[in-house]
């Protein structure tokens, strides 16, 4: 396609986007201009294609931070690098480095410079070696920035770049209806070179919220973005992106500009690079989570956050009608778009996303079974001024350590594993925290020495301690590592596992969870079944449906099915994957 008929179609979407962003904007199409020479698409820009799927059966992705691993010897990007190639080449295909950037506070989501690669972590080299062997995921933490940056010390002085990027209100500013994630104050006090101000501090002092009224706040945003992609990023994390946009007498979430950003964002993105993925982090109830599809023209994939505490809850109390019902209400997501599926992740388990699926009392029962098995709790200030549980900061396996009923016993492994066979078989993108992959318990010392509770699953593992628990047979580490990648390696090689493709939810009771996926091709049918209790359960396989004409095998195990109308036992927390064809 000619290179002019590319740039001319991006400019008049992004004079389009820009006139639902900024209507009384003077120069619309000057400034569109200056965004699409800030993307770099001068030179490289194509009219991207309708409805594409960016992803198949085989990605994987892992979450990790920079330095979970660690060593003396070298940087910790390297560590990883080096890491992820010996163990991981073949199971996952893409890393999400969670942020590489110089930080003030929460662990890197407090950004001093979005520019530079924080240099105890390593350097834009390090960054690209990885990109080169995985595809590369990277944050765009871009609600808020830090106190100690530079934006902010120059906003101080009222100078540029920096005046004008933050968010002032007056303290008697009727903030009632704003949705808070914490219960720290809204609005901060600070001293500039004009006196003092009130900054809009969404999540804490530290993280003082950017005002996007600002155009130059969006060009500054687009150059970043076009940064990230020249150093090989192909998959961006768009954190907190739900509270961008702040509009007084609202709830300052979920805002029509907002939704707008993240369409100008995707449409100069996917002209410069048509196989870039956005991916929203709204941590919010389900039916909210959803609109960020927009009509397959906003996020291309958007994280399945009702899953974890869904799937957690239904495997601590062993009945799965939460789940179904969940599941039963989930659109299936439309090509050139998919669903971001994990269990855990560096905050925990986030509990908002449940609030419309569990009543009062069984959130409240859940949450104090994960208190026993060492879990703690994160509070969000309601509109009413009571704080409430946001999230539970436990580890994973940790989490599926016991039941509601007995509390701990000795099922912790397979009732880890069943989780992983579960949500690698769900329609979406599969995502696995590098803790999960580890089976990383609780670190208290950790929350003890920070004084936070999300430390407690952000253990730092030493290189060499890591190598040796992995090598030991009889390590509960090196168990959940193996199987967790052997079950990945059945998993990319099904096309009936492709994200998009057809699944129904199937109804065995409340102790077994079954649904039942077909390739696009409709050459192959896989029955994933779980039995999500702590007890034996009866399945009578004619209750499937399987073609009798068919033979059947069960990928997990590798044991053909015989007898497609007998009926087996599945042991506590044992998966099938049934299939007619196997790859």
């Amino acid at each position: 396609m000619n290179q002019s008929v590319g740039i001319e179609e991006l400019n008049k979407r992004v004079v389009e986007h820009l006139q639902q962003i900024y209507p009384d904007y003077e120069d619309k199409g000057v400034l569109a201009s200056r965004l699409v020479h800030a993307i770099g698409a001068d030179n490289r820009c194509s009219i991207p294609p309708s409805h594409q799927n960016n992803w198949d059966q085989g990605d994987v992705v892992l979450i990790t931070y920079g330095d979970t691993i660690v060593t003396e010897a070298e940087k910790p990007l390297r560590t990883l690098h080096r890491f992820a190639h010996a163990h991981l080449k073949g199971v996952v295909n893409a890393i999400h480095i969670l942020p590489f950037t110089p930080y003030s506070s929460d662990d890197g989501f407090s950004v001093i410079d979005y520019l530079q690669v924080n240099d105890a972590l390593g350097d834009w080299d390090d960054i690209r070696a990885i990109a080169s062997d995985f595809k590369l995921m990277a944050d765009l933490v871009i609600n808020h920035a830090s106190s100690r940056s530079r934006w902010f010390e120059n906003y101080k002085k009222g100078i540029e770049p920096g005046a004008g990027y933050f968010i002032e209100a007056e303290p008697d500013t009727d903030t009632s209806l704003v949705v808070r994630p914490r219960n720290l104050p809204l609005l901060n006090p600070v001293q500039t070179l004009e006196g003092e101000k009130h900054v809009w501090c969404t999540f804490s002092p530290d993280q003082v919220d950017l005002n996007f009224r600002n155009p130059a706040v969006l060009e500054e945003f687009v150059r970043i973005i076009a940064l990230y992609m020249d150093w090989g990023v192909k998959l961006f994390r768009m954190d907190a992106v739900a509270f961008l946009w702040k509009e007084p007498g609202t709830r300052c979430i979920h805002l029509k500009q907002t939704h707008e950003i993240i369409k100008l964002l995707r449409s100069l993105m996917e002209f410069r690079d048509p196989k870039v993925v956005i991916i929203t982090e709204t941590n919010v109830p389900n039916r909210e989570n959803l609109t960020y599809f927009g009509n397959a023209n906003e996020a291309h994939v958007i994280y399945n956050f009702s899953l974890p505490p869904l799937l957690v809850y239904t495997l601590a109390t062993g009945n799965c009608r939460h789940l179904k019902t969940w599941m039963m209400s989930m659109p299936p997501a439309q090509n050139g778009t998919a669903y971001l599926n994990f269990i855990a992740s560096h905050d925990g388990l986030g509990l908002r996303p449940a609030e419309d699926l569990l009543s009062d009392e069984e959130m409240y029962t859940f949450v104090v079974t994960m208190q026993e098995f060492g879990g703690m709790v994160t509070h969000r200030r309601g509109p009413d001024g009571t704080d409430k549980p946001y999230e539970v900061n436990i580890s994973l396996i940790d989490a599926l350590k016991g039941c509601t009923d007995n509390g701990v016993d000795d099922w912790q492994v397979q009732r880890f594993l069943c989780a992983h066979a579960i949500m690698l078989a769900l329609e979406g993108i599969p995502a696995i925290y590098i803790h999960s992959f580890l089976g990383t318990e609780n670190d208290f010392k950790k929350v003890e020495n920070t004084g936070r509770n999300r430390s407690i699953n952000r253990h730092v593992w030493d290189a060499t301690a890591l190598e040796s628990e992995l090598s030991m047979d009889n390590s509960k580490h090196k168990q959940v590592f193996d199987e967790i990648r052997r079950l990945i390696r059945i998993r990319r090689k099904q096309p009936a596992f492709h994200p998009n493709v057809t699944q129904f939810t199937l109804h065995l009771g409340t102790s077994i969870f079954a649904f039942w996926r077909q390739s696009m091709k409709r050459d192959q049918s896989i029955f994933a079944v779980n039995n999500i209790s702590s007890q034996p359960q009866q399945l009578s396989l004619a209750e499937l449906n399987m073609i009798g004409t068919d033979s059947w095998w069960d990928l997990i195990s590798g044991d053909e099915i015989a007898d497609y109308l007998a009926t087996i036992t599945l042991a506590p927390y044992q998966s099938l994957w049934l299939t007619n064809c196997r790859y």
